[in-house]
């Protein structure tokens, strides 16, 4: 079936279960991850900046930020016993994982999908959407109402059997 996953991430809540469903995609598959994180100025918000000092700072904090993630994630897959590499690169997203997806040979990509209105997704732009119409394999999406929801059932649950 599967045998090379690559998985995109960010610092989201959709995120979290971006990797997760991948992981156990992996898991079931026995296939390999290449976990990536792409550094985009549009995730931190350069518009708020006021100097280039200050972009340069938060850049860096957030380009650590970004190689902490995708440890901790690398650490978690392993410790489910599946292989996972990762890369961190700066550039547009939509075409930095199609491009990685095809030099590295993935046979499916993993990607979020927020579920923007159609008005915001063209000015904006959908990383899924794009990956979807430009990818060298098969997509994966993880829809963030779908995230929401298993969010607000598991914390249902937990609260309720506290209350036995």
């Amino acid at each position: 079936m599967f045998q090379r996953i690559l998985v995109a991430l960010d610092s989201s809540e959709l995120g979290k279960y971006v990797f997760e469903e991948a992981l156990s995609l992996a898991k079931v598959t026995r296939a390999n991850l290449m976990l990536l994180h792409v550094l985009s100025d549009a995730e931190i918000g350069n518009w708020e900046l006021k100097n280039l000092n200050e972009h340069i700072d938060r850049w860096e904090l957030y380009r650590q930020q970004g190689l902490e993630l995708l440890k901790s994630r690398a650490a978690c897959a392993s410790q489910a016993g599946v292989n996972a590499e990762v890369t961190q690169i700066p550039g547009a997203a939509p075409a930095e994982i199609c491009a990685l997806a095809k030099s590295w040979g993935a046979d499916l990509i993993v990607v979020g999908h927020r579920g923007l209105s159609g008005l915001q997704d063209l000015f904006v732009g959908s990383v899924s959407n794009y990956v979807m119409h430009y990818a060298p394999c098969s997509v994966w999406t993880v829809q963030e109402r779908v995230a929401a929801a298993v969010t607000s059932k598991n914390h249902f649950v937990s609260n309720t059997s506290t209350l036995s």
